[in-house]
């Protein structure tokens, strides 16, 4: 499952929806402060995949607490580890955070596991992050990738 943490952005909010279609992921839990995956904008990212995912809004940190015990939740964060060199968890909740701020505080009580993308620009000037529907795509390829081997 993918959940996502107060996405703001309609064009990020379509983008991870067609890539979540594109992963195989059917359900994409959103907090109340998601962009509207039925905007126009959001609508058109999906490039018709909004027809495949389905998409639920609700408290997040509720729906978080209630899968903690079973299931590990594991948030995509700047100080996480190494995604590369991370155990891939054969089931889990992934969390993808704020396109500004992140994971909110309150969510991020409840991540079990933190990972990171680490950035390969050594010795030059870095971007600080990547976009968040860029961020998804790397992790769920990860995932997906290293569970299907």
């Amino acid at each position: 499952v993918l959940a996502l943490d107060t996405i703001q952005d309609p064009g990020n909010m379509g983008t991870i929806i067609r890539l979540a279609d594109w992963f195989g992921i059917d359900n994409i839990v959103c907090s109340h402060g998601c962009a509207d995956a039925f905007a126009p904008k959001a609508i058109q990212a999906t490039m018709g995949a909004i027809a495949h995912v389905k998409v639920h809004y609700t408290d997040l940190i509720t729906w978080l607490s209630q899968h903690t015990v079973n299931c590990p939740i594991i948030g995509a964060c700047m100080d996480g580890e190494n995604i590369y060199k991370a155990k891939k968890e054969h089931a889990g909740i992934i969390v993808m955070g704020n396109e500004g701020n992140g994971i909110s505080p309150a969510v991020d009580k409840l991540i079990t596991h933190r990972i990171h993308i680490p950035t390969f620009a050594r010795g030059r000037q870095k971007v600080e992050s990547l976009n968040v529907a860029m961020a998804t795509a790397i992790i769920l390829s990860e995932f997906k990738g290293t569970l299907h081997q």
